[in-house]
Order: C-alpha cells, then structure tokens, then sequence
C-alpha cells in the first residue's frame, strides 16, 4: 500500500513538470497579457492617425485662409484700379466739354485782333457828328469788340493784359527785357498783343516788354 502511494505521487508529480507543460505556459502567459493589453495598444495606435489628420486639417486651414487674403487683396486693388479709371474718365470728358473748343476760341482770336487794330487806327479826332460816316463805322466796331469779348466771357475765354504786373512766365511771354523809367525790375512795360485764358487755362501768352 505505502509503495503504491509513492507511485502515485512520483506520476503526477511528473505530469506538473512535463517539459510540453513548462513550454506551453510561457505562450499561455503571453496570450494572456495580449489579450490583456490589446485595447489599450489599439487606442495607442489610433492617436497618431489623429495628429496626423489633424495636422493635414490646420495646413489645408491655414492655405485657404491666404489664399482667401491674396483674392480679398486682388479684389481691392480691382475695385481702385476700376475706381481711379473711372475718376480719370470723367475728367477727361469734363476737360473735352471745357478745352473742346480750344483751337476754335484760337482761331477766333485773330479776329478779335484784327478788330481791336481797327478801333485803335481810326483817329479819334475825326470821329464827330461831322464826320457821320466815320463815326457809324467806329462805333460799330467799337460795339462788335464789346460783342465778342462778351461772347469770349461766357464761354470761358479772358483776355489777358498784364501791363504793370509782375512777369509771370505761365502767361506771358517775354519779348525783351529794357530798362523802363517808373517800372520795377521784372514789371511789365509794354504789351504788344493781349493774351487769353481758356477756363483757367492760358491758350495764348500775353507778348510783353518786361523792365529791368
């Protein structure tokens, strides 16, 4: 009875340490802490997908938002481009309604010469009632200047005739410089042909004498 006892403990105790035994626990052991570990390796592994995909967002963000300056940059200079060629535009037809007559008021200018001649060679002694028809001819050139200097006005065009003022080289031209009794240097003396502005605009230089 007491042999087959220890018989019996040697079996199993044979059976625990089975080298098949001992190899299998490590798998089962490793089995075991995978299996233990598994979820959390899996969350591991999805955070950096979510760097990542947050990362590619904020670069797409951060593209579209200069891109949306460069177009909000470009659609403002468009609008002032746009703006500055309209202004541009308008003054020019502005400039069209008030200069368009420029090279008519010019060539009426020679008439108004020739007018103003006339009326200063007529001598003013003989113009008399007893002189009717000398005085009739004076009297209406002397009333077609008046007419057409009024005509000049309202349209824009003046008559320039700087005699005594200072020398102004935008709307005077000098003919010769002498020195001129009573006249400060860079006065003008003497006016040989009116001059004239358009609008404001000198369309034709006074020819003057100027003192020095």
């Amino acid at each position: 009875m007491a042999n087959w006892c220890v018989r019996a403990v040697r079996r199993s105790y044979s059976v625990v340490t089975s080298p098949l035994l001992m190899r299998s626990s490590p798998r089962l052991l490793c089995t075991a802490t995978q299996q233990k570990n598994g979820p959390r390796s899996e969350e591991e592994a999805e955070k950096p997908d979510q760097n990542t995909a947050e990362k590619a967002a904020l670069e797409e963000k951060s593209q579209l938002e200069t891109q949306l300056k460069d177009m909000t940059e470009k659609y403002k200079r468009a609008l002032a481009d746009t703006e500055n060629l309209r202004t541009r535009s308008q003054k020019m037809m502005e400039d069209a309604k008030l200069y368009g007559i420029h090279s008519f008021c010019k060539d009426l200018l020679e008439v108004a010469d020739i007018l103003e001649k006339a009326t200063e060679s007529v001598p003013k002694e003989e113009v008399t009632n007893q002189n009717p028809h000398l005085k009739n001819l004076y009297d209406g050139l002397v009333m077609t200047e008046v007419q057409i200097q009024k005509v000049f006005n309202k349209h824009g065009l003046v008559r320039l005739n700087p005699e005594g003022q200072k020398f102004d080289p935008y709307e005077h031209e000098a003919l010769f410089h002498a020195p001129v009794e009573g006249k400060g240097s860079g006065t003008v003396a003497v006016v040989t042909k009116v001059g004239y502005k358009l609008h404001g605009r000198t369309l034709r230089p006074a020819l003057v004498g100027v003192a020095k």
